[in-house]
């Protein structure tokens, strides 16, 4: 019964597939071979590393994601060229009804008031910390379809979906690509996570800017964000020297820290700490991923001294009080951050608020510098109570 059940959805998918397929008149071809066009620039990136954007004559654009992932972007009512490779996957504009897996770029969306544009996502109401997000979801403007390793292909598909934008957490499971791509639509995963640079993250706005039509309006934010930065770095107290140790304690005893290098302790640096951990601390392996599992005897070795302890609320929940982390782990107690009382917690919103970029940073300025007492409120952390 089971099997026949899997059948039955299988010819339903793929019926609806051709009779969309049938009806899309935005997808159209013709005779001008691709091979025979010249580019006439590039995007002006400033910091972001994982893409590039390279403009060709009547508003195509060729998109580079790490180093094989391709897409030829497609004006809306122009013809997609003959003599693709079949690697390259084709997005024809307008992109709507989106389906945004990938959680950290929906702020960025919301940055460019372009939330209409989104119809789907792989995150419950409950684990959005954006205001405009959960209202969207709360009235059905945007659709919860499932987590992104097992979405709802029937209601994606029925969503008339012009494009599913995945983290790189899908390259775990690769068959969720591939069942979205077989059924017509195109997949891009993007890679933000992986810059370096903090305004690296933020810079992906272009790219969307540049699917959405609104490269003018992605342009201002990111100058916005980046001028912000700026008056940080010209702050004569900017450069304090006091360690900085970002973590959360695992379920198994471990201890999570942020690679050295990457975009968190980037931030610490550019706000004016200095990351407690470095790349021969911990003896990091080289991989695509950002944070890495050390025991807790290494990390009390290596952080006990550090200035600032911040907790990482993420996995399992914010912290309000210092005796709620002691509980975690009694070892805390011998910490300097915890005799001192500079223990901080991330948001909720810490990971989702990409638009914040810059004023994450202003926060943990306020904290390295000593700027942020008792009463201070600050948008992405808030420090432990006794």
């Amino acid at each position: 019964m089971k099997r026949q059940r899997q059948i039955f959805s299988l010819l339903f998918f793929c019926l609806l597939f051709c009779l969309t397929a049938c009806t899309d008149s935005r997808v159209t071809t013709t005779e001008t071979n691709w091979a025979s066009c010249s580019p006439i620039g590039n995007m002006e990136l400033q910091y972001a590393e994982q893409f590039t954007v390279t403009y060709y004559p009547d508003n195509y654009a060729w998109i580079t994601i790490g180093q094989e992932e391709q897409y030829l972007l497609v004006p809306e009512n122009q013809p997609v060229p003959e003599g693709l490779q079949a690697s390259v996957t084709v997005i024809q504009q307008p992109v709507h009804h989106l389906y945004l897996a990938a959680s950290s770029c929906m702020d960025l969306f919301d940055g460019l008031d372009a939330l209409d544009s989104v119809r789907m996502t792989s995150t419950k109401i409950e684990n959005w910390s954006l205001p405009a997000v959960q209202q969207a979801l709360e009235e059905d403007d945007i659709l919860y379809v499932g987590k992104y390793s097992a979405p709802d292909y029937e209601t994606i598909l029925s969503e008339n979906c012009g494009l599913a934008i995945e983290s790189t957490m899908i390259y775990h499971n690769p068959e969720t690509k591939e069942q979205l791509e077989t059924l017509g639509i195109p997949v891009m995963v993007e890679q933000s996570s992986y810059e370096s640079h903090p305004l690296g993250r933020l810079e992906w706005i272009k790219l969307y800017g540049l699917l959405l039509d609104k490269e003018e309006e992605a342009a201002a934010l990111f100058q916005e964000q980046s001028a912000q930065l700026e008056r940080i770095q010209t702050d004569t107290e900017a450069d304090t020297k006091k360690t900085v140790a970002f973590f959360y304690l695992s379920t198994n005893g471990s201890v999570n820290v942020r690679k050295p290098g990457d975009y968190i302790s980037k931030m610490i640096e550019l706000a004016g700490g200095k990351y407690i951990f470095s790349a021969s601390d911990l003896h990091v392996e080289e991989n695509a991923l950002s944070t890495m599992n050390i025991q807790m005897e290494t990390f009390y070795t290596l952080a006990k001294d550090a200035d600032y302890l911040i907790y990482n609320s993420t996995i399992d929940g914010e912290l309000d009080t210092m005796e709620q982390l002691l509980q975690k782990n009694a070892l805390l107690h011998d910490f300097k951050a915890v005799k001192n009382g500079n223990v901080w917690c991330t948001e909720k919103n810490m990971f989702q608020q990409t638009t914040g970029t810059a004023d994450m940073i202003a926060d943990l300025h306020a904290i390295v510098t000593g700027e942020a007492d008792e009463e201070t409120q600050l948008a992405f952390l808030h420090r432990l109570n006794g």
